[in-house]
């Protein structure tokens, strides 16, 4: 069974996105009464039996019991008898709330941290229709239940074989930019790509954003750092008007506007270098860094502009789509090895971003002799398969491919 989700940008009237907005409040509210009534019925059995506390206690039956996805479902029944404004709302919509929270409950349990919060205003975003009897799109209009139809800019078609299984409206910009995610389904089964074929090693960075073991250089893109002024002088607008206030609304809207222009501009490089890695090779090997240590240092805010965990998530599921091997290799040392001769050359600073080995005296950039260390020891990781006379070719017969700086810089930007 394969799944895959599809993002289209809607725009719906202003009744269609006042209404849908009311939904999100109301399925915010939904979210936050499970939440009470699950942990009101914790903290009522936290007390030993034969001492409670002298201050303040919760108190209820025994009789009552856990609040579970299903018990929270058939009292919804009973609280849309009370409560009008769940009855606006669509009833599998509603439903799903319920399945929200209780599948983040059950993620906090199985991971051990993490217990489920309330949702603050404007922190509900998305709402789901889980099923449909029928395909909802129609050249460029969506039909949603209970919302009519919606224009859709429907960029690529569904393909032949798949069935919509579900949309996930999603609000961004302070609810001014709407998107449909199309969940859709098809009964095949697709194999994981295998290792065959040339294979480059990637190593990523701030001097350089990427570069492979072919001395493929990419420019860093600096999308939050070229618009931090603009940034700055929006948000110290916003900071002078009244609270709430109709001015300030306008003034926060501008400031959620320009995060998402920011945010779509980084997705949109690292899909176009992805696709740019894709071309190069049929195996990638990137190194296994947790990124989340490293952007909570100094050059914290550098490397969450540079936004290296979303690009190597984005670029294996492209590897996986176009049937290339995408896998991921020991990170240490890997800038303190020659990739000629496999010397220990010791620890280097930042600063220096020349590699020189002292034993045979190859002479390279770092970035290079990391990337080509990658490369060796993804090379080294390949399960050999048996496939008669046919070979996975070392590192010493993969051809390299010298591409300028213009080159490189007008592939990744176009």
């Amino acid at each position: 069974m394969l799944t895959m989700n599809y993002k289209f940008r809607i725009y719906p009237t202003n009744h269609q996105q006042t209404l849908m907005l009311t939904w999100l409040e109301t399925c915010r509210r939904l979210y936050n009464q499970c939440l009470r009534d699950l942990k009101d019925w914790m903290n009522s059995r936290q007390c030993s039996l034969s001492s409670c506390s002298l201050e303040r206690e919760y108190i209820m039956s025994p009789d009552v019991p856990f609040p579970s996805y299903l018990e929270q479902k058939r009292q919804l029944t009973q609280w849309k008898k009370t409560n009008p404004y769940y009855q606006d709302v669509h009833s599998q919509v509603t439903q799903d709330v319920v399945k929200r929270l209780h599948n983040t409950w059950e993620a906090f349990k199985a991971r051990g941290y993490g217990f489920p919060r309330f949702k603050k205003y404007g922190r509900y975003q998305s709402f789901l229709f889980p099923q449909f009897k029928d395909n909802p799109i129609t050249g460029n209009v969506i039909k949603l239940p209970k919302i009519g139809k919606v224009v859709i800019n429907c960029h690529r078609p569904i393909p032949d074989g798949f069935k919509v299984k579900g949309v996930r409206i999603v609000s961004r910009a302070r609810g001014t930019i709407w998107y449909a995610v199309v969940s859709i389904q098809s009964d095949i089964s697709v194999p994981d790509p295998l290792p065959m074929g040339r294979g480059i090693g990637c190593d990523v960075g701030l001097k350089s954003f990427l570069v492979t073991s072919d001395n493929l250089r990419i420019e860093p893109a600096r999308f939050f750092r070229d618009l931090q002024s603009r940034l700055k002088e929006l948000q110290r607008q916003g900071s002078r008007k009244k609270k709430k206030s109709k001015n300030w609304e306008k003034a926060q809207l501008k400031v959620a506007r320009l995060h998402h222009k920011i945010a779509n501009s980084r997705r949109n490089f690292h899909f176009q270098t992805s696709h740019l890695l894709c071309d190069q090779a049929d195996m990638i090997f990137v190194e296994d860094i947790d990124f989340r240590v490293s952007a909570k240092g100094f050059l914290g805010k550098h490397m969450l502009d540079g936004g290296f965990g979303q690009f190597r998530n984005l670029l294996s599921w492209v590897c996986w789509k176009r049937g290339k091997y995408f896998a991921e290799v020991d990170h240490k040392y890997s800038s303190q090895i020659c990739p000629e001769c496999g010397t220990h050359t010791g620890k280097k600073e930042l600063s220096e971003r020349i590699h020189l080995c002292p034993e045979c005296n190859y002479t390279t950039s770092r970035d290079h002799a990391s990337a080509r260390v990658l490369l060796q020891r993804g090379l080294e990781s390949i399960v050999p398969v048996d496939c008669g006379e046919r070979k996975l070719p070392s590192e010493c017969e993969l051809p390299r491919i010298e591409i300028s700086r213009q080159v490189q810089r007008r592939n990744v930007l176009m």
